[in-house]
């Protein structure tokens, strides 16, 4: 499924089990500057979708991150905990925040595509 993108800057995919992953997007990761801790959600939490469920720290500030869309958290990327650096390196790709089973498929509905979301930053 093709990535989907918050307003607060959180990306989603959807794999084919219907297991959501998500992390913070390029764009956030570069406004946050050199990341040094992220704080992970528990596993097996429900979640609604706006939740501040996660909090990234970098040199210059602090940032709570939102799940995009609610459910039960299903896994957290335990390697976040030893190199938070991962998030400046590949913010979108291995270093996602969790995975959740999402508990309502038509919350996606109400993020945008790449192109919505290039036109949302510039």
């Amino acid at each position: 499924m093709t990535k989907k993108y918050s307003k607060d800057h959180e990306w989603l995919e959807i794999d084919a089990d219907g297991i959501a992953t998500i992390g913070i997007t390029d764009f956030a990761q570069k406004e946050l500057g050199d990341v040094v801790y992220v704080e992970l959600p528990e596993v097996d939490s429900e979640v609604n979708q706006d939740d501040e469920v996660s909090v990234v720290e970098s040199v210059k500030a602090a940032s709570d991150v939102k799940v995009p869309i609610g459910g039960q958290v299903v896994a957290v990327n335990e390697s976040l905990n030893d190199n938070p650096e991962l998030v400046n390196s590949d913010a979108e790709g291995e270093a996602w925040f969790f995975k959740i089973k999402p508990s309502n498929l038509e919350e996606i509905d109400s993020l945008m595509d790449e192109s919505a979301y290039q036109d949302f930053i510039n």
